[in-house]
Protein backbone atom coordinates (compact mmCIF):
# COMPACT_ATOMS: atom_id res chain seq x y z
CA UNK A 1 0.00 0.00 0.00
CA UNK A 2 1.77 2.71 -1.44
CA UNK A 3 1.15 6.24 -2.75
CA UNK A 4 1.84 7.13 -6.06
CA UNK A 5 4.94 10.22 -5.80
CA UNK A 6 2.26 12.56 -7.10
CA UNK A 7 -1.23 11.28 -5.56
CA UNK A 8 -2.09 11.29 -2.40
CA UNK A 9 -2.98 8.11 -0.71
CA UNK A 10 -7.07 7.64 0.02
CA UNK A 11 -8.59 5.65 2.17
CA UNK A 12 -12.64 5.67 2.87
CA UNK A 13 -14.12 4.50 5.80
CA UNK A 14 -17.08 2.46 5.80
CA UNK A 15 -19.93 1.61 8.46
CA UNK A 16 -23.67 0.93 7.95
CA UNK A 17 -25.38 4.71 8.00
CA UNK A 18 -21.80 6.77 7.58
CA UNK A 19 -23.55 8.84 10.46
CA UNK A 20 -21.58 7.52 13.84
CA UNK A 21 -18.62 5.51 13.21
CA UNK A 22 -17.26 5.76 9.77
CA UNK A 23 -17.49 9.87 10.11
CA UNK A 24 -15.45 9.72 13.39
CA UNK A 25 -12.64 7.48 11.88
CA UNK A 26 -12.17 9.93 8.89
CA UNK A 27 -12.00 13.24 10.90
CA UNK A 28 -9.60 11.13 13.88
CA UNK A 29 -7.47 9.87 10.53
CA UNK A 30 -7.65 13.30 8.97
CA UNK A 31 -6.52 14.97 12.53
CA UNK A 32 -3.26 12.45 12.51
CA UNK A 33 -2.25 13.66 8.94
CA UNK A 34 -2.97 16.82 9.26
CA UNK A 35 -1.09 17.32 12.90
CA UNK A 36 2.32 15.03 10.91
CA UNK A 37 1.96 17.48 8.51
CA UNK A 38 1.29 14.77 6.03
CA UNK A 39 -2.45 16.31 5.09
CA UNK A 40 -1.61 17.31 1.59
CA UNK A 41 -0.46 13.19 0.76
CA UNK A 42 -3.63 12.02 2.51
CA UNK A 43 -7.55 11.94 1.53
CA UNK A 44 -9.51 10.62 3.85
CA UNK A 45 -13.47 10.01 3.42
CA UNK A 46 -16.21 7.19 4.60
CA UNK A 47 -19.35 6.09 3.03
CA UNK A 48 -22.29 3.73 4.53
CA UNK A 49 -23.45 0.34 3.16
CA UNK A 50 -26.89 2.10 3.61
CA UNK A 51 -28.33 4.68 2.10
CA UNK A 52 -30.99 5.77 4.41
CA UNK A 53 -29.30 8.83 5.72
CA UNK A 54 -27.60 10.32 2.58
CA UNK A 55 -27.24 13.65 2.59
CA UNK A 56 -27.73 14.42 6.28
CA UNK A 57 -24.70 15.32 9.07
CA UNK A 58 -23.33 12.72 11.42
CA UNK A 59 -25.96 12.03 14.49
CA UNK A 60 -25.53 14.85 16.81
CA UNK A 61 -24.21 12.29 19.79
CA UNK A 62 -21.35 12.00 17.27
CA UNK A 63 -20.61 15.35 16.84
CA UNK A 64 -20.92 16.32 20.23
CA UNK A 65 -18.23 13.13 21.23
CA UNK A 66 -15.86 14.67 18.50
CA UNK A 67 -16.34 17.82 19.74
CA UNK A 68 -15.42 16.72 23.10
CA UNK A 69 -12.74 15.59 22.12
CA UNK A 70 -11.48 18.63 20.40
CA UNK A 71 -12.38 17.18 17.02
CA UNK A 72 -14.81 19.17 14.01
CA UNK A 73 -17.16 16.71 12.01
CA UNK A 74 -19.49 19.38 11.30
CA UNK A 75 -18.50 19.23 7.35
CA UNK A 76 -19.55 15.85 7.35
CA UNK A 77 -22.59 14.62 4.93
CA UNK A 78 -23.52 11.28 4.47
CA UNK A 79 -23.39 8.99 1.68
CA UNK A 80 -23.49 5.72 0.17
CA UNK A 81 -20.59 3.42 -0.85
CA UNK A 82 -20.42 3.07 -4.03
CA UNK A 83 -18.74 0.90 -6.84
CA UNK A 84 -16.29 3.76 -7.79
CA UNK A 85 -15.04 4.02 -3.92
CA UNK A 86 -13.45 0.74 -4.90
CA UNK A 87 -11.67 2.41 -8.09
CA UNK A 88 -10.50 5.78 -6.34
CA UNK A 89 -9.07 4.39 -2.72
CA UNK A 90 -6.16 2.56 -2.40
CA UNK A 91 -7.31 1.36 1.29
CA UNK A 92 -10.89 0.76 2.01
CA UNK A 93 -11.46 0.52 6.00
CA UNK A 94 -14.68 -1.48 7.56
CA UNK A 95 -15.84 -0.37 11.31
CA UNK A 96 -16.86 -3.64 11.61
CA UNK A 97 -17.07 -7.75 10.32
CA UNK A 98 -20.82 -6.63 8.65
CA UNK A 99 -19.84 -3.93 6.80
CA UNK A 100 -16.43 -6.19 5.80
CA UNK A 101 -18.66 -9.29 4.62
CA UNK A 102 -20.96 -6.50 2.69
CA UNK A 103 -17.74 -4.65 0.86
CA UNK A 104 -16.24 -8.30 -0.36
CA UNK A 105 -19.66 -9.20 -1.79
CA UNK A 106 -19.37 -5.93 -3.79
CA UNK A 107 -16.46 -6.21 -4.87
CA UNK A 108 -15.41 -7.28 -8.51
CA UNK A 109 -11.88 -8.10 -8.36
CA UNK A 110 -9.30 -9.97 -6.23
CA UNK A 111 -7.79 -6.13 -6.73
CA UNK A 112 -11.11 -4.81 -4.77
CA UNK A 113 -10.92 -7.29 -2.37
CA UNK A 114 -7.26 -6.51 -1.26
CA UNK A 115 -8.00 -2.66 -0.72
CA UNK A 116 -10.34 -3.85 2.22
CA UNK A 117 -9.10 -3.76 6.31
CA UNK A 118 -11.17 -4.16 9.08
CA UNK A 119 -10.22 -0.96 11.44
CA UNK A 120 -9.33 -2.76 14.11
CA UNK A 121 -7.29 -5.30 12.81
CA UNK A 122 -4.71 -2.18 12.81
CA UNK A 123 -4.62 -2.05 16.78
CA UNK A 124 -2.73 -4.38 18.59
CA UNK A 125 -4.52 -3.73 21.92
CA UNK A 126 -7.97 -4.98 20.46
CA UNK A 127 -10.04 -6.75 21.95
CA UNK A 128 -12.75 -6.94 18.81
CA UNK A 129 -12.79 -6.91 15.24
CA UNK A 130 -15.91 -5.32 15.59
CA UNK A 131 -16.11 -1.25 16.22
CA UNK A 132 -20.02 -1.50 18.02
CA UNK A 133 -22.54 0.77 16.85
CA UNK A 134 -23.76 3.15 19.20
CA UNK A 135 -26.89 4.15 17.50
CA UNK A 136 -29.20 2.59 19.94
CA UNK A 137 -26.75 2.72 22.59
CA UNK A 138 -26.59 5.81 24.95
CA UNK A 139 -24.18 8.82 25.05
CA UNK A 140 -21.35 7.50 26.59
CA UNK A 141 -21.14 4.56 24.36
CA UNK A 142 -20.46 7.67 21.69
CA UNK A 143 -17.24 8.34 23.66
CA UNK A 144 -16.23 4.41 24.28
CA UNK A 145 -16.55 4.44 20.49
CA UNK A 146 -14.48 6.89 19.88
CA UNK A 147 -11.79 6.18 21.87
CA UNK A 148 -11.88 3.13 20.49
CA UNK A 149 -11.54 4.31 16.87
CA UNK A 150 -8.86 7.12 18.19
CA UNK A 151 -6.51 4.12 18.99
CA UNK A 152 -7.16 2.39 15.90
CA UNK A 153 -6.70 4.94 13.37
CA UNK A 154 -3.64 6.09 15.44
CA UNK A 155 -1.84 2.56 14.82
CA UNK A 156 -3.51 2.73 10.77
CA UNK A 157 -1.34 5.97 10.32
CA UNK A 158 1.31 5.04 11.94
CA UNK A 159 1.97 2.23 9.91
CA UNK A 160 0.89 4.11 6.71
CA UNK A 161 3.23 7.20 7.31
CA UNK A 162 6.18 5.67 6.05
CA UNK A 163 4.76 4.90 3.11
CA UNK A 164 2.88 8.47 2.62
CA UNK A 165 5.67 10.84 3.72
CA UNK A 166 7.35 12.40 1.18
CA UNK A 167 11.48 11.05 0.82
CA UNK A 168 13.93 14.20 0.93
Amino acid sequence: MTANVHEPFRVVFVCTGNICRSPMADVVFRWFAEHAGLGDRVVSTSAGTGEWHVGEQADQRTLRALERKGYDGSKHRARQFTREDFERNDLIVALDRSHERILHEWAHTEGDTDKLALLMSFEPEAHTLDVPDPYYGSPGMFDEVLTMIEGASRALFRQLEPAIRPVH
